[in-house]
């Protein structure tokens, strides 16, 4: 028998979208008194205490009781952000176009160097970690260096990692260029290189329509088609003088999210950061190509781009697939839970002016940090859930990190709630003031990491 570890705790995981469940019960698989059993890398069995130790005969002194006042759940989810605009988080914000003028372009030209790529890379996983991210699809910079950087120390924690070099042939500093040729070719060879090795994956990167010429597209397609199980990762109707700036360019198109339908590039392996501004059309294209959608809620607040838009994305008539991103930098933090926090207001303004006004609650939340961003990046039967055979990724939540979430806490506990409403108010109260500290540990692929 393989070593296994074993740890008392509360256990919860979803199993459908809480959204689309009239019962809330049916959509979350959730144990008070729990049981994780982790075999190498893998998730054995989660369940009920008594009914595991008794099932497979297990010796109570194997068990860790390290956790047993906390809440073991899969790892989360950042399915959208710019490993090299770590250094640069709450730069001063204008808008996205002079931002990314003023700020992103210069800091991303020190990221040819290799040493510093390689640093800043390290400081960059390690963050994720502190703050229970166990897998993120991530932008690097146009340099091979960077995207390299990312990839080995990712693979030194055998982290389920999406990333790739960002291909970027025009509208940006000349040292931020390469063209459509050299981005083919330095693509490529990362690809075989890094996509599949262990649990990395490459994600084919045009920034955003505006910084490639249709050379450049026209070859993410033949890597798309060449490699067919890669990502396709972009930027999508995050603001309006970018929506414009992309229908003068390409003149033809019938919409921005055509510009990259016309290339072969709208798959059910592509991913949509912002997706703020959509046509009707739009929204039937990612649906019917099974296209996702990135959800960037404090860079949208923080650059003043909009409110995405998340009750009309889950329409069931034209459903799209969604996660959430911190979008670092123009994203104000690594912590998802934060994000879900900004996500809240975000929902809860859009929905403002409805009829039937919906929040998001806490379980919507945490699903779209966890199961729904894995249905997002195509990757739901390995990561998202605690269940048999599933990757080893999960995070510790300690509910009580300070004083004054103690004392919420306390009263919530005191209310004589059934176990499910308790629950509930408790991840609500975490999505609105939880951070980082709330993150007791991180465990990838079965060992921890944080």
């Amino acid at each position: 028998m393989n070593k296994r570890k074993f740890f008392k705790t509360s256990i919860l995981y979803f199993e459908k979208d809480p959204s689309k469940c009239e019962n809330k019960k049916n959509s979350i698989k959730f144990y008070k008194n729990g049981l994780l059993i982790i075999e190498e890398t893998k998730i054995f069995a989660s369940g009920d205490y008594e009914e595991l130790i008794s099932l497979y005969n297990i010796d109570k002194k194997d068990i860790s009781l390290e956790y047993e006042d906390n809440l073991i759940m899969p790892g989360f989810i950042d399915t959208h952000l710019h490993y090299a605009q770590t250094e640069m988080i709450g730069s001063f914000g204008e808008q996205l176009l002079p931002w990314l003028e003023k700020y992103t372009f210069p800091t991303e030209m020190k990221y040819k160097d290799p040493i510093y790529a390689k640093e800043m890379a390290n400081f960059f996983i390690k963050e994720l970690f502190k703050n229970g991210t166990t897998t993120a699809a991530v932008f690097t910079t146009v340099h091979k260096e960077s995207t390299n950087a990312i990839f080995e120390v990712a693979n030194k924690y055998k982290m389920r990692l999406i990333a790739g070099k960002v291909m970027m042939d025009r509208n940006a500093p000349k040292e931020l260029l390469d063209d459509a040729k050299s981005s083919y070719e330095d693509s490529l060879e990362l690809i075989e290189k890094w996509h599949e090795k262990d649990r990395l994956l490459y994600a084919i990167t045009p920034r955003f329509a505006p910084t490639s010429t249709k050379e450049q597209l026209e070859l993410a397609r033949k890597l798309k088609e060449k490699y067919p199980t890669t990502y396709i990762q972009t930027h999508l109707s995050e603001n309006l003088n970018e929506i414009q700036w992309v229908k003068s360019l390409f003149s033809n198109a019938k919409s921005y999210l055509d510009v990259y339908d016309s290339f072969g590039l709208v798959t059910n392996r592509a991913i949509f950061g912002h997706a703020i501004y959509l046509e009707e059309q739009e929204y039937k294209t990612l649906h019917e190509k099974g296209a996702s959608v990135s959800l960037c809620p404090t860079s949208n607040l923080f650059l003043g781009s909009g409110l995405f838009k998340i009750k009309k994305l889950k329409d069931e008539n034209c459903e799209v697939k969604i996660g959430f991103g911190s979008d670092v930098g123009a994203g104000t933090t690594l912590n998802m839970i934060k994000t879900l926090n900004e996500a809240y207001k975000i929902v809860s303004l859009e929905q403002n002016s409805a009829q039937n006004r919906e929040a998001l609650s806490a379980f919507e939340g945490f699903y779209q940090i966890t199961l729904g961003a894995s249905i997002s990046l195509d990757l739901e039967d390995k990561i998202g859930k605690l269940a048999s055979n599933y990757e080893a990724d999960f995070v510790v939540i300690d509910f009580k990190a300070d004083e004054i979430q103690n004392l919420r806490m306390q009263k919530i506990e005191e209310q004589n709630k059934d176990d499910l409403a308790e629950l509930e108010e408790k991840l609500f109260a975490l999505m609105i003031m939880g951070d980082d500290r709330n993150i007791k540990a991180t465990f990838v692929n079965g060992k921890k990491v944080y």
